[in-house]
């Protein structure tokens, strides 16, 4: 719950970077909210004729810290923002997000800030 309201926080904040886990997080919760929403769609008889509107209103809501929380996630893994355009590529471009998304963050500092997990660069082993 604590990356879902981060998020928030973080509303249209397209700067800087996001743990993999504060994304998924939030993707989860996100699907988790739609569901109930769905279903009391469902219960109440408000989703005929195709007007979803309690889920269309959440969509709405959620557009611009999904939007943010997408950028900051491809900024982690080093990488700009623009790569989120390829949403509009049919399943080649899902499947290419899907795994920037889910790689590891690039460790230490990159173009986009400091790494959100905290850890430090890598250093070469010496040898003795």
């Amino acid at each position: 719950m604590n990356y879902y309201t981060l998020a928030f926080k973080k509303y249209a904040e397209f700067k800087g970077r996001s743990t993999r886990s504060e994304y998924w997080y939030f993707v989860l919760f996100n699907i988790i909210v739609s569901m109930v929403l769905g279903l009391i769609e469902g219960i109440m008889g408000l989703g005929e004729d195709n007007l979803d509107v309690l889920s269309g209103l959440y969509s709405l809501v959620v557009l611009v810290p999904s939007l943010a929380i997408g950028v900051r996630r491809l900024h982690d893994t080093n990488r700009t923002g623009w790569w989120l355009f390829l949403v509009l590529v049919p399943i080649v471009g899902w499947i290419a997000l899907l795994v920037f998304f889910v790689q590891d963050s690039t460790s230490g500092d990159n173009l986009y800030g400091p790494n959100p997990k905290g850890m430090m660069p890598v250093q070469p082993a010496q040898t003795v």
